[in-house]
């Protein structure tokens, strides 16, 4: 069993990412996974618990300075230990390898995958309604998204992120033309900011979807180890990604005020093709279905990039899943661990063709334990600050500690609003940790520390 152990931790140390990508592939990466569908769904939610225009709007404003004050402790660990797995590593280092694994777990098994599925859903059903494939169109329409951006980011992580890129720049450009096509070309008598539904006492209703929406930018961490000069842009990525992001998500939903106002917006299930629709006809809800399926479509591609890493960084530790820890040089791609999240990927789907709604309720019922985990992130910072005292940071977070307590005040709140929301419902993902548990009584880690990768 030690010569296995000590086999597996040369081939792991022999094979590590390599800092080959352009910081502009982080940055498209980030933007890529907050800027999803989310944008496009969660502006009505918003306006609808908001009292005025003016509110709403700074609520947006507020979740991107909270995911700015979030972003600053992110660069300070990730400059830190730039390893592949993100959260996982920092979470390992602080409380030890079986409650990162319960973490790493969690996003295999309904978190990461989940979110792969959804947006893949989301883009079929887009796709459906400009071209049906039959009673099973949106599920055939997500399958093939999962097998083609599985292959694509099997092929190599060069293949991924060209792809990423063009995406985001569609996306991007989708967004900006809603934001011109509100603010410049609204017709006359469009609807001005009024007074809503929401009391003085939503604004934390209000900031709950809002963050929600904000969501996902901690996942560029993943990719640090694979970052050129990481240490030192790492920081910039996170923090300019999320400026750019708050300052379209403000612009956006000032778009939408200007054309159906507060009470329109807060009445609307579709906000954003109700608005193309108020400014270009029925041709706006076609351009505007286009706009949706490239933001899924940046999403899901996003976040199986992301997803793989950590997988992989839970290869590396457990030798009993070394299949899943090999990293390929020459593709520069955890190859064993996307193929491993694709095909449960496809799984999820086929769950999905005959029990959507219910499964759309399981993924949303795990929020719990993604802001329980997002929490012991932030209090990582603290416990590391303190365990590891002479370790080497590039950067660290201004204000502290002040900036990490709000991060992780903020997250704790989160926590305390997702378990109230869901009830009893939280109890699937504490079903999910329970069964992930009960795997660590198989399981033994690799005993000794492995040698770091430095970018």
């Amino acid at each position: 069993m030690d010569s296995r152990v000590a086999r597996a931790t040369i081939d792991a140390e022999a094979l590590e990412p390599r800092p080959i990508l352009h910081p502009a592939a982080a940055f498209a990466i980030t933007i890529g996974i907050v800027v999803g569908a989310g944008i496009f769904r969660t502006p009505s939610l918003v306006a609808g618990a908001s009292s005025s225009g003016f509110m709403m709007l700074l609520a947006w404003a507020v979740g991107g300075a909270l995911s700015v004050v979030g972003a600053l402790c992110y660069a300070e660990l990730a400059t830190a230990y730039p390893q592949s797995g993100g959260d996982y590593s920092y979470l390992r280092r602080a409380y030890g390898v079986r409650p990162a694994f319960l973490y790493a777990w969690a996003r295999l098994t309904v978190i990461q995958t989940g979110s792969i599925v959804l947006m893949a859903y989301v883009a079929g059903d887009y796709l459906t309604q400009l071209f049906a494939l039959g009673p099973a169109s949106s599920s055939l329409y997500a399958a093939a998204i999962v097998a083609v951006l599985t292959l694509v980011n099997w092929l190599g992580v060069r293949q991924g992120t060209a792809v990423q890129n063009a995406l985001t720049a569609i996306e991007v450009a989708g967004v900006c033309l809603i934001i011109v096509a509100g603010l410049l070309f609204a017709p006359d008598g469009a609807a001005l900011p009024g007074t809503g539904a929401g009391g003085e006492g939503a604004l934390g209703l209000v900031l709950v979807f809002v963050l929600l929406t904000y969501g996902g930018w901690n996942e560029a961490v993943y990719i640090t180890a694979e970052v050129r000069d990481a240490r030192r842009l790492m920081p910039r990525i996170l923090v300019l990604s999320l400026i750019a992001i708050a300052a379209l998500y403000v612009l956006v939903n000032l778009a939408f005020l200007r054309v159906l106002g507060l009470g329109g917006m807060a009445a609307s299930e579709a906000v954003a093709a109700d608005a193309m629709r108020a400014v270009f006809g029925p041709t706006g809800s076609a351009l505007m279905s286009a706009i949706v399926v490239a933001a899924a479509l940046t999403s899901a591609n996003a976040t199986m990039i992301t997803g793989a890493r950590s997988v992989y960084a839970v290869g590396r530790d457990y030798p009993a899943l070394g299949f899943i820890g090999r990293w390929d040089q020459a593709r520069g791609t955890p190859r064993a661990a996307m193929l491993a999240q694709g095909g449960l990927s496809l799984a999820l789907v086929a769950v999905a063709a005959n029990a959507m709604d219910g499964f759309r309720t399981a993924v949303e019922y795990t929020a719990p334990v993604f802001w329980l985990f997002f929490l012991l992130v932030g209090v990582s910072l603290f416990v590391l600050r303190r365990r590891d005292p002479a370790r080497p940071r590039p950067f660290r977070v201004p204000l502290y500690p002040a900036l990490p307590l709000l991060f992780c005040a903020t997250s704790a709140y989160l926590l305390y609003s997702s378990l109230v929301y869901t009830g009893i419902g939280a109890l699937f993902g504490i079903a999910v940790l329970a069964l992930g548990a009960m795997l660590l009584l198989f399981l033994r880690p690799v005993p000794s520390q492995r040698k770091e990768s430095s970018p």
